[in-house]
């Protein structure tokens, strides 16, 4: 017979390690090349020592003169707090009761929850990959009844609950849910009695500068640090930004590529885009005759190359934007790998005060660093067109 306690075995013994994978492998091309690790954890913080510069304690002297100078690694540190990363599910007590005597019903009940849950979790990871920790998912463009006009809506997807806020209060009618994400017009429209304003800021529900610390801080110009270090006394750490009006090609590709190489000793291995700098990327290599080499990444992704590079289309990205990353200058710091959120008692599954359901949390504690932000390229303002040099 199907108890709850049937449930929570197969929520711990079974589901627990497919779930993980997926999140840590497939839910974001970007996220499966990132190496993970739980050193430098302390407490409740990543404590890391970056390095920076070279050994100065090399030179060359006469058969009797004195020897180099010893001068050691330069480093600084990197601290960042742990952010705090939830899923929840839900079931009732019914479906429970009505799936008692039939456990290929029960296994249904559950698969479709997990299903759901890696579904949310995977979008929101990819998200966070490309964010600036904020949780900032778009800005107010105009609002129409219950339609809301952003300034982009990639981060936005159907289910999704968010809070409102207009100069950093958040507003008291909130959270609302979103009903339906119009990518084309670049509109949602809501359910919720929420007073939307022009120029409010949307965030996921109660995740206001909670998120882990994504592409979007590493590149953020306006901020003077980053891990809790200024580079405006460490003028090492600002990355490759470039801003341009030209169509993509490879010329565009490789003069960030050879920047890194050169000055930064960083060999990209990961370059991403939004779709539409793909397609141009393919519609320029069409029209120059060039084969295109596709390659296989973990997790299964096929994906076109530049010179070898895998070059991914991710739907979190601007869509004027390209990436060129090294990612093994990237880590993400764990406290664990996702867990389920026990009680005192070691049960996973709780009643929710005052209603006919249970519920049970997936978390993971964990901080996204970047050992060298200054190996990393952003270009912005790609072109979309591409002009076809063998056309008549």
């Amino acid at each position: 017979m199907v108890t709850l306690q049937t449930a929570e075995s197969a929520l711990k013994n079974v589901y627990l390690g497919v779930v993980a994978n997926q999140l840590n492998v497939n839910a974001n091309p970007l996220l499966a090349k990132i190496k993970r690790s739980n050193k430098d954890v302390w407490g409740k913080e990543i404590r890391k020592l970056a390095p920076f510069g070279i050994n100065g304690g090399v030179g060359a002297g006469s058969e009797s003169g004195a020897l180099p100078t010893a001068s050691g690694n330069g480093y600084v540190q990197f601290v960042s707090e742990l952010k705090n990363l939830y899923g929840k599910i839900e079931i009732s007590d019914k479906a429970v009761r009505a799936s008692a005597s039939n456990a290929g019903a029960f296994v249904n009940l559950l698969t479709d929850e997990m299903e759901g849950l890696v579904k949310a979790s995977s979008f929101n990871l990819g998200r966070m990959i490309y964010g600036d920790g904020t949780g900032l998912l778009a800005t107010v463009a105009s609002v129409d009844g219950q339609t809301v006009s952003c300034d982009k809506v990639n981060n936005l997807i159907e289910g999704m609950i968010i809070d409102v806020y207009t100069a950093d209060a958040k507003s008291s009618t909130t959270p609302i849910k979103v009903v339906y994400v119009d990518r084309v017009n670049k509109t949602f429209t809501f359910a919720g009695s929420a007073t939307i304003k022009t120029g409010d800021k949307l965030y996921v529900q109660g995740s206001k500068d909670y998120e882990i610390t994504g592409l979007g801080r590493i590149f953020d110009e306006s901020k003077d640090s980053i891990y809790g270090v200024s580079k405006t006394e460490h003028p090492w750490l600002k990355p490759y930004v470039r801003s341009t009006s030209t169509e993509v090609s490879d010329i565009l590709i490789q003069e960030a590529v050879d920047f890194l190489d050169m000055n930064c000793d960083s060999q990209i291995n990961f370059i991403t885009c939004s779709s539409t700098v793909r397609r141009a990327y393919q519609e320029y290599l069409g029209a120059y005759r060039r084969n295109i080499d596709i390659t296989e990444l973990e997790g299964g992704y096929k994906t076109i190359t530049h010179n070898g590079i895998p070059v991914v289309a991710d739907r979190f990205v601007d869509d004027d934007t390209m990436y060129l990353l090294n990612t093994n200058d990237f880590t993400l710091h764990e406290l664990c790998d996702w867990k389920w959120l026990e009680g005192e008692d070691g049960r996973i599954l709780k009643q929710n005060q005052g209603y006919p359901t249970y519920s049970a949390t997936l978390v993971k504690y964990g901080e996204l660093i970047c050992d060298k932000p200054c190996g990393q390229a952003k270009i912005s303002g790609i072109s979309a067109t591409v002009t076809n040099p063998f056309a008549n």
